[in-house]
Order: C-alpha cells, then sequence, then structure tokens
C-alpha cells in the first residue's frame, strides 16, 4: 500500500517553486533540486510531498515538460492532483485555444473565448 501524505516534519503537504510574482519563477535546475528533495524525504520517511511549479507556465506544451519531469524524477504516483498541481493562471486560456482549434480546426479570434 501507498503511503499517504502527511507532510513534512514542518507540516508541509506542499512546496512551491514561488508565487508566480517574481521576475524569475518556476525553472527546472531548480525544480530538479526541489524534487530530489521530496524523493529523499519519501525514501526517508514514506511521507509523500507534493509539488506546485508556479509562474511561467503559460502554453499547454509548457505544462507537457513539467508532467515530464515529474514522471522522470518521482513517478507516476505523483501525478495526481492530490501530489502536483500547476500554478498558472495563463495555461488556462492556452488550454482553451488549444481545445477550441482541435474541436473546429480553426483558431480562435478574441471575442471566441472571452475569458482568453
Amino acid at each position: 500500500m501507498a503511503a499517504r501524505s502527511r507532510g513534512t516534519e514542518l507540516g508541509s503537504d506542499f512546496i512551491k517553486t514561488s508565487t508566480g510574482k517574481e521576475t524569475v519563477n518556476a525553472t527546472f535546475p531548480v525544480a530538479i533540486v526541489m524534487l530530489r528533495a521530496i524523493r529523499d524525504f519519501f525514501w526517508k520517511t514514506g511521507n509523500k510531498v507534493g509539488f506546485k511549479p508556479a509562474g511561467g507556465i503559460r502554453t499547454a506544451k509548457d505544462s507537457l515538460a513539467w508532467l515530464s519531469l515529474i514522471k522522470e524524477e518521482l513517478g507516476d504516483e505523483w501525478l495526481k492532483p492530490e501530489l502536483f498541481r500547476i500554478g498558472a493562471s495563463a495555461l488556462l486560456s492556452d488550454i482553451e485555444r488549444q481545445i477550441y482549434h482541435h474541436v473546429t480546426g480553426r483558431y480562435a479570434a478574441y471575442h471566441d473565448l472571452p475569458m482568453s
């Protein structure tokens, strides 16, 4: 049976790359260090800690890169909302545009997707 997320000794269930409001936000080199710390903590304690990259993730393609990184560093178990979330408000607009294009075969005009 998989261990449940009980957080770290300090009570964290998730760690986050940034608030998303800084000039430099979620970067892969920093994320790799954080993910390996999560993995080491899990191996040591059996407790799972979630990860949330935030800031600078604006496209569906960006999110796929983050999903790949999580899968490679932590495995499939971390590819669940309980353990992995993306903090990227701009991402929703791109996903809407991608779905619109997939369904209609054309790119959306500004008035087609008012939230974008």
